[in-house]
């Protein structure tokens, strides 16, 4: 880091001048933080889910969590299915899959077991 100048206000206010790629450095550092205060707060509910006697899923479905994708998504890759090869198990359209895994619509309880049947999970996994 380069020396910063401290320029006083006439009201008495401190501004710091910094070269850019220090300005640059530090809203990579702010963005890194707030991503991992993120995964904090995610990775402390999934703790507390699990000291309830909630839901233990597989690790790559977590992984998949973590990095943002929806539980039916991470749930169908985990189990490598498609989108497609699921709307022929359940009957259930690819559209309308595409619409739940992307958190557009929440399916319904008859839906949410169908999917959990052809994905041959709890269907606590999915709701």
């Amino acid at each position: 880091m380069s020396a910063l100048q401290i320029i006083r206000t006439p009201s008495g206010e401190e501004l710091v001048v910094l070269s850019r790629a220090d300005y640059e450095a530090l809203l990579e550092r702010a963005d890194y933080e707030a991503e991992d205060a993120d995964d904090v707060a995610i990775y402390d509910a999934r703790k507390a889910e699990l000291a309830a006697g909630g839901v233990v899923l597989p690790p790559k479905v977590s992984a998949a969590l973590l990095r943002g994708e929806s539980r039916l998504k991470a749930i169908r890759n985990w189990r490598g299915e498609t989108q497609l090869h699921l709307n022929f198990k359940t009957g259930i359209g690819q559209g309308y899959l595409s619409d739940l895994e992307s958190g557009r619509r929440t399916g319904t309880p008859e839906t949410i077991a169908k999917l959990a049947k052809a994905l041959d999970v709890p269907v606590e996994w999915l709701s």
